[in-house]
């Protein structure tokens, strides 16, 4: 069993398809209008997984606060400097997990302010 999509709050899914394509090398697999009111089923999937990414209309504009999204990299410490290059809100710096020792994690913000984690394999 895997999950199919993992379903993320954006206000704005261009900035978003962006921000995944761009920074995190997502792939777009769908792109399609949903309905009039101009909201698309947008669908991109992450290099290597089987879990696809899809945006969901966010109810308000306040963004997550925990994370929503953890995502599992071979070099944390890689993965935030170049984020960082990019100017990706870096919000919490590599450091060990307190709760699994040897497993490092930090944590960013997307475009549109959901808080993330990577998290060392």
């Amino acid at each position: 069993m895997h999950i199919q999509f993992a379903e993320l709050p954006v206000s704005d899914q261009d900035r978003a398809k962006a921000f995944y394509t761009e920074n995190l090398a997502c792939q777009v697999i769908a792109d399609q209008s949903m309905s009039d009111g101009g909201w698309r089923w947008v669908e991109l999937a992450f290099p290597h997984a089987v879990t696809n990414l899809h945006f969901i209309r966010r109810a308000d504009a306040a963004p997550s606060a925990e994370p929503v999204l953890v995502l599992v990299d071979g070099d944390v410490e890689a993965r935030v400097t170049a984020l960082r290059a990019k100017g990706v809100e870096i919000v919490t710096e590599p450091r060990e997990a307190p709760w699994q020792p040897g497993r490092i994690v930090a944590e960013f913000r997307d475009s549109e302010g959901n808080r993330m984690m990577l998290a060392s394999c």
